[in-house]
C-alpha cells in the first residue's frame, strides 16, 4: 500500500476552494485551545477577563502581524499562550496597594500592560540574535537540544488529549478513526483534510447520539448550545486599552523568558516538518519580532499573549500542505469569528472529547518529528554527552508537570517545563566537551 505523499508548497495549484478548506482545517486545529485560555483567565477574574471575541481578533491579526514579519515564509499560526496564566493569576490575586480597591475588572488592563513588555522582550532577543549572528546563537541549539525539547512539546500536551478524550471515549476514538482512515486510505483532496473531516463527522456523529437521548459517562450532555442561544448574531469585539504599573509588569513580563525558548522549539519543530530551516531563513530574529510584536499587540487592545502552535504543526505534518498563504487564510477566518459570536459559539461547542480524539494525532506528530530532527541530523548517541543532554532535557521537560515558581522581590514567577528543560539542554550542551555539530549557513 503507498501512503507517502508529496509535499504541496503552492496551494493555488489546488484551486481557491480546497484552499479554503486548508485554511478551516487550520482554523478548527487552534480554536479550542485559543478560546480556552480566556475561559480559564475569566475563572481567575470572577467573570470579568478576557474575552473570546477578543481573543480570536488577536489570534488572527497576530497571525497576519507574524507572517508579514518572517516574510511570508513560515507556516505557523499564532494562538492564545497558556504560559501566562499563572501570571494572569498572580495579578487577579493582587490586593496591596492601588490594587486593594479594584474591581477585577480594572486589574485586567494593568495585566495586559505587563503582556505588552513581555512582547517587547521578545524584540530585544531579536535585535541581540541579530547583532551576534544566527551562528553563534546556534551553537547553543544544536538538534541534541532541540530534538528532545520537540519531542517534550508534543508529549507534554498529551495529558491534555486523554484528559478532553476521557470524556466520551466513544466520540474521540470516532475522531481519531475518521483521521485515521482518511489520511491513510482517503484519495485526493480528502486525504489532506483528514482534521477537518474527523471533526465534521465526529460532530455529526454527537448530534445523533445527543436526539437519541444519549449522555457522556458523567451523565452531562454531550452538546450545550446555551452559549448558542445567549451570543448575538453580530458585535464588534469588546477592545479595552491596556494600563501599565511596575507590580504587574514584574509579574507578567518575566514568563517571555520561558515563551522565548518554547518559541525556538516551535520554529525548529516547523522547519523539520516543512525541510525547509526557517531558523536562518528569515531568520530567528524575524521570528522572534513576529511573535512579539503579536504579543505586545494583543495585550494593548486586552487580549492574551500569543504564541506558535504546536497543534497546527501536526495538521502540516499530517496534510503535508506546507503552503503558509494556508495558514494566513485560517487567521482571516479567526478574525472574522470574532465579529459573529454566535458562530463562535457553535464551534466552541464542540465536545471536549473530539478534540481528545484529534489531539491524539496531533500531539504525537508533534513528537514524532522531534524524533525525526533527531535522525535526519544524526545526532551520535554513542556519545555519553549526547545521551546526558538529551535525558536531562526529557525529564526536566516531562518532569516538572508544575514549572519551577520562585521569587523576585516580593513577585512570584513561574518557569514552565518546556522552558526549565530548554534552559538545562542549553547550558549542558554549553558545558559538556565533545560537541559534534555544525551550523550550516547558505552564506557560507
Amino acid at each position: 500500500m503507498e501512503t507517502q505523499k508529496t509535499a504541496i508548497r503552492n496551494a493555488k495549484q489546488l484551486g481557491i476552494p480546497k484552499m479554503l478548506l486548508l485554511g478551516l482545517q487550520h482554523m478548527f486545529a487552534m480554536f479550542g485551545a485559543t478560546i480556552l485560555v480566556p475561559i480559564l483567565v475569566n475563572g481567575y477574574f470572577e467573570g470579568e477577563g478576557l474575552s473570546i471575541q477578543v481573543t480570536l481578533f488577536c489570534a488572527g491579526v497576530g497571525t497576519l502581524f507574524f507572517h508579514v514579519c518572517s516574510k511570508l515564509k513560515v507556516p505557523a499560526f499564532l494562538g492564545s499562550s497558556f504560559a501566562f496564566l499563572g501570571g494572569f493569576a498572580s495579578v487577579a490575586a493582587l490586593d496591596t496597594g492601588k490594587y486593594a480597591d479594584m474591581t477585577m475588572g480594572e486589574k485586567l488592563p494593568y495585566a495586559c500592560g505587563g503582556i505588552v513588555v513581555a512582547g517587547l522582550l521578545y524584540v530585544v532577543l531579536a535585535l541581540i540574535i541579530k547583532a551576534v549572528g544566527i551562528k553563534r546563537v546556534m551553537r547553543f541549539l544544536p538538534p541534541v537540544v532541540t530534538g528532545p525539547i520537540i519531542i517534550c512539546i508534543g508529549l507534554s500536551l498529551a495529558p491534555s488529549a486523554i484528559s478532553n478524550a476521557s470524556t466520551n471515549w466513544i466520540l474521540a476514538l470516532i475522531a481519531l478513526v475518521v483521521v485515521v482512515v482518511f489520511n491513510i486510505w482517503g484519495k485526493g483532496m480528502l486525504r489532506i483534510l483528514p482534521i477537518l473531516l474527523g471533526v465534521v463527522i465526529s460532530y455529526i456523529v454527537a448530534i445523533i447520539f445527543q436526539a437519541v437521548g444519549m449522555t457522556n459517562p458523567d451523565g452531562s450532555a454531550i452538546l450545550n448550545f446555551s452559549g448558542v442561544a445567549n451570543a448575538s448574531i453580530i458585535g464588534l469585539p469588546p477592545f479595552q486599552l491596556c494600563k501599565f504599573d511596575l507590580t504587574a509588569i514584574l509579574v507578567m513580563a518575566p514568563i517571555a523568558i520561558a515563551t522565548m525558548m518554547e518559541h525556538i522549539g516551535d520554529i525548529s519543530a516547523i522547519s523539520a516538518t516543512v525541510g525547509e530551516n526557517f531558523i536562518e531563513d528569515p531568520g530567528l530574529h524575524r521570528t522572534l519580532i513576529g511573535d512579539g510584536i503579536a504579543t505586545a499587540f494583543a495585550g494593548i487592545i486586552g487580549g492574551p499573549a500569543n504564541t506558535t502552535y504546536g497543534e497546527n504543526t501536526g495538521v502540516l505534518e499530517l496534510s503535508h500542505v506546507y503552503d503558509p498563504s494556508v495558514v494566513r487564510l485560517a487567521a482571516v477566518y479567526a478574525i472574522v469569528l470574532s465579529a459573529f459570536p454566535k458562530v463562535a459559539e457553535i464551534i466552541g461547542s464542540l465536545p471536549a472529547s473530539i478534540i481528545g480524539g484529534i489531539s491524539f494525532i496531533l500531539y504525537g506528530m508533534i513528537s514524532a518529528i522531534g524524533v525525526r530532527n533527531v535522525v535526519e541530523n544524526h545526532v551520535d548517541f554513542k556519545k555519553s554527552r549526547n545521551l546526558i543532554i538529551a535525558a536531562v532535557i526529557m525529564v526536566c521537560g516531562l518532569g516538572f508537570t508544575n514549572g519551577i515558581t520562585f521569587m523576585i522581590g516580593s513577585t512570584s514567577v513561574t518557569l514552565t517545563s518546556l522552558a526549565i528543560a530548554a534552559i538545562a539542554g542549553i547550558i549542558l550542551n554549553a558545558i559538556l566537551p565533545g560537541k559534534d555539530y555544525e551550523f550550516e549557513t547558505s552564506d557560507k
